[in-house]
């Protein structure tokens, strides 16, 4: 094997997976099967990719799509190695998803691939960016948010803008409540859609139009606010602080809360103290 596919997240119809590959122009090209949908961003390297679709040469940026039971080869013959971040859905998932983009009509990838787009540039990014963070959370929405870009991309669905409706804004309303009451323990997106009514993929959608935010960006605003005024009331070890807030991880926590107050949560409790 010249590939080696470490799992980052997973959740019910959907998987993310690092995945490194090290062939090189002597070897063989290999097939495999698809065993459900693919859209894998490449982010290194450059491979052919051969489907039923077409075949294509993968460089970053670039999105590979790949349709379940479609069978496929890859081939190194300009260059050693690359390597993808591969996010993986399931039919009836993506059944969901595609119902939810207004104008696309088709559960199959026509073409075999997307070039790099700017409007998928940023997605990229947050990707590479949380690859080594393997936060189930964050990749949950991220999966989402791909899939339904890639979905437009391949179908050429114009987004419709329309504002939310009161519905919507009740949903919205209903789930912000429900991560105020539930923010320390673990809030899925999966969930909270369920709790609404509606697909993951449109209750994203409505959230970050209501809110301005993601559902999970949200959840973590609010488990950094709370922990921010435990930090001035309470001479309670950072750690203790971090856990009860919903962090599992203390570096993730002191890595998340200088981001958004801008110092660390030690510094931040010394200049409130300093203040009394």
């Amino acid at each position: 094997m010249t590939a080696t596919t470490r799992t980052l997240a997973s959740g019910p119809g959907w998987h993310v997976a690092d995945v490194t590959c090290t062939a090189s122009a002597g070897d063989r090209p290999f097939e495999e099967t698809h065993q459900d949908f693919c859209v894998a961003a490449v982010t290194s390297g450059t491979f052919r990719y051969r489907a039923q679709q077409g075949t294509a040469m993968l460089a970053p940026g670039a999105f590979l799509l790949g349709n379940p039971g479609t069978c496929y080869e890859c081939g190194h013959e300009h260059g050693s190695g690359d390597r993808c971040l591969s996010f993986h859905f399931g039919p009836a998932y993506m059944e969901r998803i595609i119902a939810s983009v207004p104008g696309a009509r088709r559960l199959t990838f026509e073409a075999p691939r997307l070039p790099p787009l700017p409007a998928l540039a940023p997605l990229l990014a947050e990707a590479e960016a949380m690859r080594d963070m393997a936060d189930r959370a964050s990749f949950e929405e991220l999966s989402l948010r791909i899939a339904g870009a890639a979905v437009v991309a391949a179908s050429g669905a114009a987004p419709i803008r329309r504002g939310p409706s009161r519905r919507d804004q009740k949903r919205v309303a209903e789930a912000v409540r429900r991560i105020e009451l539930d923010g320390d323990g673990p809030v899925s997106l999966s969930a909270l859609a369920d709790e609404t009514a509606t697909s993951p993929y449109h209750f994203l959608r409505i959230f970050r139009q209501v809110a301005g935010m993601t559902p999970y960006q949200f959840l973590i605003r609010t488990r950094l606010h709370r922990a921010a005024v435990r930090l001035r009331l309470s001479d309670d070890a950072i750690s203790a602080i971090a856990f009860n807030a919903g962090f599992n991880d203390l570096s993730t926590f002191n890595r998340r809360f200088r981001r958004v107050m801008g110092q660390t949560p030690s510094r931040y409790r010394a200049g409130q103290l300093s203040r009394r």
